[in-house]
């Protein structure tokens, strides 16, 4: 079991890893970023992918979908963002975000380990 910092730190060393989040998607603020880049503001895009989480799950639930997000992936010329949203009781309301430089990073692998920090955390 893993606290916040740890785990931003943990997701720092994903191959490729630019920057990391913990963002509450209800009110759209970060709760812990990690990493920085010229290329982005880590808080700013935190809130904006707010918008595309709140979206997707009303998406899920107009089409009756009894599932739950995994993570949604925004691949750019240069960059991949992953966004996981926390599925456990006490984090629910909570995504991870993490973005990878396209060049460096195993995509694969790079969700794989988001999964295992996502289990690990604790809130």
């Amino acid at each position: 079991m893993t606290d916040m910092e740890s785990s931003l730190k943990e997701a720092m060393q994903i191959e490729g890893a630019i920057g990391a989040a913990l963002v509450d998607y209800t009110s759209g603020m970060a709760l812990g970023t990690i990493g920085s880049s010229s290329d982005f503001d880590l808080s700013i895009a935190a809130a904006g992918n707010t918008d595309v989480v709140r979206a997707k799950l009303r998406t899920l639930e107009m089409l009756r979908l009894k599932d739950s997000i995994e993570d949604i992936l925004i691949t750019l010329g240069t960059q991949y963002h992953v966004i996981r949203p926390l599925t456990s009781h006490k984090t629910h309301g909570l995504f991870l975000y993490l973005v990878l430089a396209k060049s460096r990073a195993n995509l694969a692998m790079a969700r794989h380990k988001l999964k295992n920090i996502e289990e690990s955390l604790q809130m």
